[in-house]
């Protein structure tokens, strides 16, 4: 299945995986924590050291509502490598915010029913 961006260019998957992390980021600059936890799974995983793992999409955005709250206008992530296999993918990206820190996620991906990606498991590890 090839993906398209808003242009009808045929994008590769690395650049899926950035445009997933760009909608995150823009959710993440907005204080939507709902929106963030929308690239995720319902039945995603995510592993911080900024707090305990959070379980499910519902988890997830419980957690982004205490991380958006501090703001992240400088919030910028990354994708470093990416790749897939019919419909499960992996992508290491870096991120950082500013002041509060700067690290690197490696993310597993499945495609939805709709055709686009989203994340199953994220793996946050500060530098």
């Amino acid at each position: 299945m090839l993906s398209l961006d808003s242009l009808g260019n045929v994008m590769n998957f690395r650049e899926e995986c950035q445009q997933l992390l760009d909608q995150y980021v823009s959710f993440y600059r907005k204080g939507d924590a709902a929106g963030c936890a929308s690239v995720y799974s319902l039945e995603a995983e995510l592993y911080s050291p900024f707090g305990r793992p959070a379980i499910g999409r519902q988890a997830i955005e419980a957690t982004h509502k205490e991380w958006v709250e501090d703001g992240a206008e400088n919030k910028k992530i990354n994708v470093l490598s990416a790749g897939h296999s019919d419909d499960l993918g992996w992508c290491i990206a870096r991120f950082s915010e500013g002041t509060t820190g700067s690290g690197s996620s490696m993310n597993i991906l499945a495609r939805q029913p709709d055709g686009s990606w989203a994340i199953t498991h994220c793996s946050l590890n500060e530098t």
